[in-house]
């Protein structure tokens, strides 16, 4: 395996033809994943540090699969007196079709698009995304962060992976034996491979023009990229 270099072997679920049900699956066992190992922790600590003190917000999600990461952080608003407002963006039908149905709060906004061809009637207060970044080119991800910072009221983060042999070995076991779904266990060990060391993201950063950030190690093996606007 190759860990000093971003593999861009495109991962199953980003292929045409994958049926709505394997879509599905996928989904669940991802949820299962972000809440066992962290994930939607580290985007609610995202999203607590971005917010502090506002009375109404709206949070936008690009590349929101299932929503795992909106449910988590409506968990999180939902004892206090913030009036928030959810909005996910996927080109996937299926996989805004899985959110639609989750159970929630108060049902998010979902828009089936590309998240460039997007234009808000008002910018979101916070934009986000996870295990998104992954799946794109470094050209690609310069433009990412700078259609974010350009369309974020308050500012914008990335939960997303951290390249590393213990990460790739650990996570391709783990769905090996617990995984029902191929697209886990095909894509779960790619991702690795497609995800980041420090410097790449720093380099991402500093073609995009942005040089105010926050950027931290996380448990399992995730960088938290904070840019405030």
């Amino acid at each position: 395996m190759d860990f000093i270099h971003r593999s861009h072997k495109p991962e199953l679920l980003d292929q045409p033809g994958i049926p709505a049900a394997d879509i599905a699956r996928n989904l669940y066992e991802l949820e299962v994943i972000n809440r066992r190992l962290g994930g939607h922790a580290i985007t609610v600590e995202a999203f607590r540090t971005l917010v502090k003190k506002h009375q109404s917000l709206t949070v936008c999600e690009i590349g929101c699969g299932g929503g795992d990461n909106l449910r988590a952080i409506q968990r999180h608003t939902a004892p206090s007196q913030t009036k928030l407002r959810c909005m996910g963006i996927d080109l996937n039908p299926d996989c805004i079709g899985v959110a639609e149905k989750a159970d929630w709060e108060n049902l998010p906004e979902f828009i089936v698009s590309d998240y460039r061809e997007v234009i808000f009637e008002a910018k979101p207060d916070i934009l986000f995304s996870s295990l998104f970044c992954h799946h794109f080119t470094e050209e690609q991800l310069v433009d990412m962060f700078c259609w974010m910072r350009n369309n974020a009221g308050i500012g914008f983060f990335i939960n997303d992976l951290h390249r590393h042999r213990i990460a790739y070995y650990a996570i391709r076991i783990l769905t090996g034996f617990f995984s029902r779904s191929y697209l886990v266990k095909n894509d779960a060990p790619l991702s690795v491979l497609r995800g980041f060391k420090k410097n790449e993201l720093k380099n991402i950063l500093y073609k995009a023009g942005i040089l105010h950030y926050t950027l931290k190690w996380k448990w399992a093996f995730r960088w938290l990229l904070i840019v405030p606007s």
